[in-house]
């Protein structure tokens, strides 16, 4: 894999070991059934070890902090966010959500919860180094950590209890796989955030399944500079015929570029919003890859509630995965909706 063109941003971070056939959700699971459909969620067992963590006796969740790696204004996290404090309303726990893009920032805004005494804490970890200290320290006050979104590999060795989100290695994988199956040539897999291990994941993995890529770092706090940089890798390489974004917004950006390079190449995403909705109707976008993310908001809540009153955990050491699903053409109808809405 080569790269190209690359300016990462200093300091910037960022967004199942099977893919699952998409099913939409016609309404927000009940907390009590999520908890239920946990366990089958989870991805098979390879290496199972037991966290590190304080042991606490059973009680009661009053606050949680939730503190990731969002963006501001960022559409994904915003369904995070939602998902979150929606739990939070339905157990009746206190939700407070806090982002930077900033690791060290972050890593402040955990030592802040952890020093306010919160029941709970769910933490992304695009820089899981970054934030080591911080979510041990955490642990090691008798706070239970459930991490979210990035971070899988670390989570349980920092002393989280268990880790939601998707494997972003085989999320890439799985994309890489349907875009080669689109009959497309060469691929370029444009990396929004530098330094976040996630993105890393999902462009290797789909370079992995897909064979001949390339990648491209941009700035997603810049995205008319990202727009203009992914116009001239088109042009400069007319061989390109299939891009793959990390994220939604920039999804909505290479699309306008392959317009303005006269390319022909497919354009696929991961994640989504308003535009990539309708841009998948209008067949400008390929597909993109659903990881539910309001799920990895909602149900670390539920999760914190059942640790903290019955000392239950799930996943037996592995992730709970909340993806990869695929949106096209074929069910973007059903999800149209509940994407407006903010829950998907």
């Amino acid at each position: 894999m080569t790269t190209m063109s690359l300016r990462p941003r200093a300091g910037a971070t960022r967004p199942h070991r099977r893919v699952a056939a998409w099913r939409p959700l016609g309404r927000v699971v009940p907390w009590a059934a999520a908890a239920a459909l946990l366990a089958a969620c989870s991805g098979p067992g390879a290496d199972v070890s037991a966290p590190a963590q304080t042991p606490i006796a059973a009680g009661t969740v009053k606050s949680v902090a939730v503190v990731t790696h969002g963006s501001p204004g960022d559409a994904f996290w915003n369904v995070v966010k939602n998902g979150a404090e929606a739990a939070g309303k339905d157990l009746g726990i206190r939700v407070e959500y806090n982002a930077s893009g900033d690791p060290g920032q972050q890593a402040k805004l955990i030592d802040n919860a952890v020093a306010q005494g919160v029941d709970g804490l769910v933490v992304s970890m695009a820089n899981p180094e970054a934030l080591r200290r911080s979510v041990e320290k955490a642990v090691a006050a008798g706070i239970p950590v459930v991490t979210i979104n990035s971070g899988e590999a670390e989570s349980a060795q920092f002393g989280a209890f268990v880790h939601v989100g998707q494997s972003e290695s085989l999320a890439g994988q799985a994309a890489g796989k349907r875009l080669a199956a689109a009959g497309r040539g060469k691929m370029l897999c444009v990396i929004h955030e530098a330094g976040n291990i996630g993105a890393n994941e999902r462009c290797a993995g789909a370079t992995k399944a897909f064979g001949n890529a390339t990648t491209l770092q941009v700035d997603i706090n810049n995205p008319t500079d990202a727009q203009s940089r992914i116009k001239g890798a088109l042009e400069a390489d007319h061989s390109i015929d299939a891009v793959l974004t990390l994220n939604s917004q920039v999804a909505a950006r290479a699309v306008d570029a392959v317009r303005e390079a006269r390319s022909a190449a497919s354009v696929a995403t991961f994640d989504l919003n308003p535009d990539v909705v309708e841009a998948i109707r209008a067949g400008r976008l390929l597909f993109a890859v659903d990881q539910q993310q309001y799920e990895q908001g909602y149900l670390p809540i539920v999760l914190l509630r059942l640790y903290r009153s019955n000392l239950n955990t799930v996943g037996g050491g592995t992730p709970v995965q909340t993806g990869p699903g695929f949106v096209d053409k074929s069910n973007v109808g059903a999800v149209a909706a509940l994407v407006a809405q903010g829950t998907r």
